[in-house]
């Protein structure tokens, strides 16, 4: 249950409808993800609510948490379950908001629709209604309806921003949001346009955890809290899928918020998303400090050239402190060492680490101690054939992991 980048928006729903069709056919013939009422006692359900709730919900049961946690369905509320599934959660939020409320249970699957009606029939429950729709274009009004839940559907949708977008919009001012998703550490950087399966068999359509928290509040929602953290992956029964989550760093997470009164403004909203430090973390996450360290040591040291030169040529003389100079060069050949340097705790390989480090200490022979501008050429490719070793092992692993192509693709 976790996805990536490269599919067409039609191949992910045609591949997430066939996967919780068979789902709602045939529940216990045996998924990459935990399934029915032992996933659900495991993920916190209470056993007296699942004891309410009709064995034909119960069984195909397939969410990553327990949304409820965040309490955010009230008594008279109008709420909306997106992605409802077997109808698990939306008929205890219809328990929750009473006779005065009701809840709306939206579910792209035509399998789950149909299983969800008969549920809320076999209950008696008449505050529940069904739409089959994708929670990127959400059939309501704006601003009508107090309270959300989700459990588990926005990894599986490809625009997650509009998603999100779209919880924003059809939530009053002052709505809550409860939302239950699979969330990893590690992004997924290797293509997997060429298996589209992957989108609902693996961990490779959920969002970094911290980007995820961003994403709400450049949205517009406050109060932000996580509620509660799960090792979801570890009660799936296949063992390749734990393998995959792993490799990810990938869990599932449960968060409350609230809507705020209004939208914030495009100046808010992108001076959020253009701010340097998530820049700089997301590199980071990717494996890519390593050639942001490296292109600001090239940069500092013959783009600085190339400006002295250029000045020269216009006839202005500009004065330049070598020491500092050379100083800057050799912290950002540093700054590579570290950078490339915990690659080796996930591809287990020390060359890259040990490659950029010879590299980093011929620049530094060659600043501090005798220069050539041949040597510190040197030191410069052998520090970037660090950096693109550690690349290439981070998506050969990751390749493997997904079992995407051979080893000798990457």
């Amino acid at each position: 249950m976790v996805a990536i980048l490269g599919y067409s928006r039609d191949q992910i729903f045609a591949a997430v409808r066939d996967m919780y069709s068979a789902v709602s056919r045939a529940p216990d013939d045996g998924f990459h993800f935990p399934v029915g009422r032992p996933a659900a006692e495991a993920l916190g359900y209470p056993s007296d609510v699942l004891d309410r709730l009709p064995k034909s919900s119960v069984e195909a049961f397939a969410g990553v948490g327990y949304p409820f946690s965040a309490q955010a369905i009230q008594p008279g509320d109008v709420t909306l379950d997106i992605g409802a599934g077997a109808g698990n959660d939306a008929l205890i939020a219809a328990a929750r908001v009473g006779d005065k409320g009701r809840v709306i249970a939206l579910d792209l699957t035509r399998a789950m629709t149909r299983r969800i009606r008969a549920a809320a029939e076999e209950s008696g429950v008449t505050n529940l209604s069904v739409l089959e729709a994708s929670g990127e274009c959400l059939p309501l009004a704006d601003g009508s309806v107090d309270s959300i839940t989700s459990n588990g559907a926005l990894n599986l949708i490809p625009d997650k921003r509009r998603a999100v977008a779209e919880i924003f919009r059809v939530l009053r001012p002052g709505g809550r949001l409860q939302i239950a998703d699979v969330v990893i550490r590690r992004p997924v950087t290797v293509d997997c346009s060429d298996d589209p399966r992957l989108w609902v068999e693996c961990v490779v359509g959920a969002t970094v955890d911290e980007e995820l928290l961003a994403m709400f509040q450049d949205a517009g929602f406050e109060h932000i809290r996580v509620v509660r953290r799960l090792d979801y992956f570890s009660h799936s029964p296949s063992a390749q899928t734990r393998e995959i989550a792993a490799s990810f760093d990938a869990y599932s997470v449960e968060l409350g918020m609230q809507r705020a009164a209004q939208a914030p403004s495009a100046i808010q909203h992108w001076s959020r998303r253009l701010n340097p430090m998530r820049g700089l973390r997301s590199l980071w996450r990717r494996g890519a400090a390593g050639v942001a360290s490296l292109a600001l040591a090239v940069l500092t040291c013959y783009g600085t050239l190339g400006a002295l030169a250029l000045l020269a040529a216009m006839g202005a003389g500009v004065g330049l402190n070598e020491g500092l100079w050379a100083t800057a060069i050799a912290l950002f050949a540093v700054l590579t060492v570290a950078a490339v340097a915990p690659g080796w705790r996930y591809h287990s390989n020390v060359g890259p680490m040990v490659l950029c480090a010879v590299g980093a200490a011929v620049i530094c022979y060659a600043l501090f101690v005798h220069y050539t501008m041949v040597v510190e050429l040197i030191g410069f490719l052998v520090l970037a054939a660090g950096v693109g070793w550690d690349i290439h092992l981070r998506r050969r692993k990751q390749a493997r992991v997904l079992g995407l192509k051979t080893a000798a693709d990457y």
